[in-house]
């Protein structure tokens, strides 16, 4: 990250002095002490188009009180990358457990930060998160990712490909209206601090889908860390239970169908992850545990 400095002096009005952290997954993260004394984080990654609408989105939350970090600039250009700043925010630590009760501690959050979004007005984010994609317009039944197609696909377990065809067709066949969410609320990226949720991160991860896909999704990512996992399927119905009273709305059967036919898909993606990688079958043993139940309550 060569041009970092010289794009600190610009776009913050002081160069870096040290680093304080640094962490690589879909997008390079840096926490920095600026010359003058401040700390801020600055994140990097392929512009794809998404990243404006998202740190837009986050800025408003962040404005209305919303505990997330602050944007201290919007996005600008650095080559090839989409590039901004925000302020660091230390402090919590990950909520643990994937029991009834935590799943509806997190669904209160979640909750708060479905209706922080509604009066958020953006472009939506698309295309969606690769891991939330189930609504892509690639040929096959899984979005086109080079670096995982590439990869001998015969490894990627029968009941992981079928569990999706069958997830994907009930997600399809819906027609329910977009709105924007977190596709990415997993406890890695929630910080608690004296039991009340300190930060919600991971802000990139916006996405543009039914707020049942949405829901459902988060309902069954909520406790997953590194690696990461599926909620049980009665912490699952506890999240969603929670979610639709203190949003004050119940979902429609279509909707609750849909709901658990989302949060399968996150799953089957890092199932086929883990089988292309060789990796330990986290997600795939769940699966294969809760995918016949799981497609029952979603009608597929």
């Amino acid at each position: 990250m060569d041009w970092l400095p010289s794009w600190c002096a610009a776009h913050l009005g002081a160069a870096p002095a040290a680093v304080l952290f640094e962490r690589r997954s879909l997008s390079e993260v840096v926490g920095l002490r600026l010359a003058d004394g401040r700390a801020v984080v600055v994140k990097a990654r392929e512009d794809d188009g998404r990243a404006a609408a998202c740190v837009a989105a986050q800025t408003e939350l962040a404005e209305c009180g919303f505990p997330c970090p602050r944007p201290l600039t919007p996005v600008i250009a650095a080559g090839p990358l989409a590039v901004h700043a925000e302020e660091f925010r230390p402090g919590g630590v990950p909520l643990p457990g994937d029991t009834p009760d935590v799943a509806v501690r997190y669904a209160a959050v979640f909750a708060r930060l479905m209706a922080e979004l509604t009066g958020v007005a953006v472009p939506p984010p698309l295309p969606n998160p690769r891991w939330a994609r189930w609504d892509h317009t690639d040929p096959g039944l899984w979005p086109a990712l080079g670096f995982l197609d590439s990869r001998d696909q015969r490894a990627v377990p029968a009941m992981v490909t079928e569990t999706a065809v069958r997830a994907r067709k009930r997600l399809l066949a819906a027609d329910l209206p977009g709105v924007l969410g977190h596709a990415d609320f997993e406890a890695q990226n929630l910080r608690w601090r004296d039991g009340e949720i300190w930060s919600v991160d991971d802000w990139d991860s916006l996405a543009w889908q039914p707020e049942a896909a949405l829901a459902g999704a988060a309902s069954g990512a909520f406790a997953s860390a590194t690696p990461p996992t599926l909620a049980p399927i009665a912490s699952s119905a506890a999240f969603l239970g929670a979610y639709q009273e203190i949003r004050g709305r119940r979902f429609a059967p279509e909707e609750l169908e849909i709901a658990w036919a989302a949060r399968l898909w996150p799953a089957l993606h890092n199932a086929r992850w883990e089988a292309l990688h060789g990796d330990r079958p986290v997600c795939g043993d769940a699966v294969r545990d809760q995918a016949a139940e799981r497609l029952r309550r979603a009608g597929a």
